[in-house]
């Protein structure tokens, strides 16, 4: 019997994006005539992905269903999770979440892969998708990044120059980031058992729980992550090219 791969992909759209200086949640502002949610969803669900689970703050399940899920027909979307404290508590949350698809059969591949990717950033493409499986089947973990195009410094918490790593060896990272399930969880369940732990991204819980080696797929430039207003101005061009 030929084994078939279940990829879910996390879509996490519960931050509250201070930065934008607006009263409504940057996930939901529009680019271009849509929320911005919608544009990950939309590559995803166009995607090879057999399932996405949506993470959203505590008061938005209803918002992001209505306005969001039904209004464009995300039929891949399977879940609506709220979001944690912290970015990796949120993620945790949706991966409990896939833990019970598979408990309850929902799931019923030999292989599970998830892919975990912010909202706020709309330029996501088909063929990044398609590079993340293709790398996470390899590799079992994998990040998606791009070559930084600066001098890189690392500086103390003084904010004195340390030491300055060799450019070519630098990268930008962006989301997705793609893991095989089961060494997700496991690294999850060795890194609750820590303190005073900053996680920044998905590949920390993986280096902190975990010796697996973490690849590099490569990105795209344009995959920006959207922070500012001015972000949203140039989301809008690029999404136009």
């Amino acid at each position: 019997m030929v084994k078939r791969d279940n990829y879910i992909a996390i879509v996490l759209a519960a931050g509250q994006g201070r930065r934008m200086q607006s009263k409504v949640a940057k996930q939901y502002m529009d680019i271009n005539g849509k929320p911005m949610l919608y544009y990950s969803l939309k590559a995803f669900q166009d995607s090879v992905v057999d399932e996405i689970i949506v993470v959203v703050g505590e008061d938005e399940v209803d918002y992001c269903r209505e306005h969001i899920l039904d209004r464009y027909g995300f039929n891949k979307v399977k879940a609506i999770v709220t979001g944690g404290k912290e970015r990796y508590l949120s993620v945790y949350n949706a991966l409990r979440t896939v833990e019970e698809r598979i408990v309850t059969g929902i799931l019923e591949g030999d292989n599970r892969y998830v892919l975990i990717h912010d909202a706020a950033r709309p330029l996501i493409t088909k063929q990044i998708i398609e590079d993340a499986i293709q790398g996470v089947v390899s590799n079992k973990a994998i990040v998606v990044a791009v070559p930084s195009k600066d001098t890189i410094k690392i500086a103390n918490e003084a904010g004195t120059i340390e030491y300055t790593p060799k450019r070519s060896l630098t990268y930008i990272i962006q989301t997705p980031q793609a893991f095989e399930f089961d060494l997700l969880m496991k690294s999850y369940q060795e890194v609750m058992k820590c303190t005073n732990l900053e996680i920044t991204d998905d590949a920390m819980i993986v280096e902190h729980g975990s010796k697996q080696s973490i690849k590099i797929v490569e990105g795209d430039y344009k995959n920006i992550k959207v922070t500012t207003p001015e972000d949203i101005k140039i989301a809008e061009i690029l999404l136009e090219l």
